[in-house]
């Protein structure tokens, strides 16, 4: 399992800053990612006037052995991962906008579910648990995904029939984070158990841990 470390950041910062430290990693340290200087909410945040700055919180958490690590491919993302399996190729993304940043637990979770046709006889799954400071909101839906302008797709914008969306909006300290799992309902399904196993042991570290 591979420890993740994310802490916030200036966007603009995030590839430098990586490729700097791909630079210098021992061979048995790839493939982590590295913790950067805290971030207050009115350098990362738009020029909104909302939110009093806040210290970022630093949020720690592991991948499972079977999913690949793979460079972010863009600077929204904090990790991104590919999972192999029977139905084809499924990916994964964990997304941050700055301290209070990236929208309401609700309206993120309708984004998502909007994405997906789900199929005749089946309704999403939601979910809400604690773990420890943290409060995480989770959603489960099968259907016919169409992907969004930020695709985790490869890029297609094709809907994808037997598809499946895993995802979970984290609250706390520094947060919200946002987790998303989407790709072939056969590859998906059975990564179910270990996505809800890492979201449940997040760590939430420099002002508490989870």
């Amino acid at each position: 399992m591979t420890t993740h470390r994310l802490r916030p950041f200036a966007l603009v910062l995030v590839l430098p800053l990586l490729a700097t430290a791909c630079g210098k990693d021992k061979p048995e340290d790839r493939g982590i990612v590295k913790p950067v200087p805290s971030q207050t909410a009115s350098q990362s945040a738009p020029e909104s006037g909302m939110g009093t700055p806040q210290p970022a919180g630093h949020l720690a958490f592991q991948l499972p052995s079977a999913w690949k690590q793979e460079p972010p491919e863009n600077n929204m993302r904090l990790s991104q991962a590919s999972i192999s399996g029977p139905g084809g190729e499924a990916q994964f993304a964990v997304f941050y906008f700055g301290p209070g940043q990236g929208g309401g637990v609700e309206a993120n979770i309708q984004r998502w579910l909007g994405q997906v046709q789900v199929a005749p006889g089946a309704k999403p799954v939601r979910d809400t648990f604690q773990v420890g400071d943290l409060t995480v909101h989770t959603v489960q839906a099968n259907g016919t995904l169409t992907p969004s302008p930020m695709s985790m797709q490869g890029g297609s914008q094709a809907p994808q029939e037997g598809s499946m969306l895993l995802g979970a909006v984290v609250e706390g300290p520094g947060g919200p984070w946002f987790f998303k799992l989407t790709g072939p309902e056969q590859t998906v399904e059975p990564q179910t158990d270990a996505f809800l196993q890492m979201v449940k042991n997040l760590k939430l570290e420099s002002g508490g841990t989870a």
